[in-house]
């Protein structure tokens, strides 16, 4: 049987202690998906405990680039905290980020609850307040990111802070699959990438998510910030590095994101 608690206590130092651990996949090959949530339960209340709150949920791992990147072929979950929502600067060392990556994704802003199951991408739609342009910076406390899916579902789906850009978008207004977005780097174009990159179609991932979450007894709740998955590959990023994402519809900008590494 799975030590949960020890599990979830070792990645809640490592994450206030700024050190990685040899992947939980290797030293307990018996460690199921499951028992994985159960620890990033654990883990998450340890972070509550100390006064952090709640303010959302991601997915991860929904793109085929992403999952080549990682080896980690299906999606998983994690939770977003006050604590992960960086507004202006990303400082490095003040949120002891390790190894970070920046992804640029669509989140949705809810105004009423999902839960799962039987969630459809038109509920989401109808619980959805906005969307905007969004940053996740992806980090790992486990070492050289040498994760598998037990490894990442276990470490909150490695999730380290976010930063969402200025724009509320009306979804319904919008066609989610083909919306665009184009990624540069210190001002040199990087990536681009597709709505449809994340399950088809943001609304479809959220739903997943939604209907994942319903069978461990947790609910998307209004007022959630949901990050819908990276539409471009992960880029490692470092102090003193600049990213910006521009969203679009192929015949305007929409909206943008600036994450800046200090």
């Amino acid at each position: 049987m799975a030590d949960v608690a020890a599990h979830g206590a070792e990645l809640f130092a490592a994450l206030r202690e700024r050190r990685t651990l040899a992947p939980l996949s290797e030293r307990d090959t018996s460690l199921t998906i499951d028992d994985a949530y159960a620890i990033s339960l654990d883990f998450l209340a340890r972070r509550t405990a100390e006064g952090e709150r709640v303010v959302g949920k991601k997915i991860g791992v929904t793109s085929k680039a992403v999952q080549e990147m990682l080896g980690v072929h299906q999606p998983d979950f994690g939770f977003l905290t006050d604590a992960m929502h960086v507004e202006g600067a990303i400082d490095v060392d003040a949120h002891r980020l390790i190894a970070p990556r920046a992804e640029a994704e669509i989140a949705f802003i809810l105004k009423a609850p999902l839960k799962g199951p039987g969630v459809t991408a038109a509920d989401v739609l109808d619980a959805t307040e906005a969307v905007a342009p969004c940053f996740e910076i992806v980090d790992s406390r486990i070492d050289d990111w040498r994760i598998g899916i037990v490894d990442t579902v276990a470490d909150n789906a490695s999730c380290g802070v976010f930063v969402l850009g200025a724009a509320r978008l009306d979804p319904r207004g919008l066609d989610l699959p083909g919306l665009h977005v184009a990624v540069a780097k210190n001002g040199v174009p990087l990536s681009e990438g597709y709505g449809h990159a994340v399950q088809g179609d943001p609304a479809q991932a959220v739903a997943w998510l939604a209907n994942t979450l319903g069978a461990h007894g947790v609910t998307l709740d209004a007022g959630d910030i949901i990050l819908s998955g990276s539409l471009v590959p992960l880029a490692p990023a470092a102090k003193g590095d600049t990213f910006e994402m521009i969203l679009g519809d192929g015949h305007r900008t929409l909206g943008q994101c600036v994450a800046r590494f200090v």
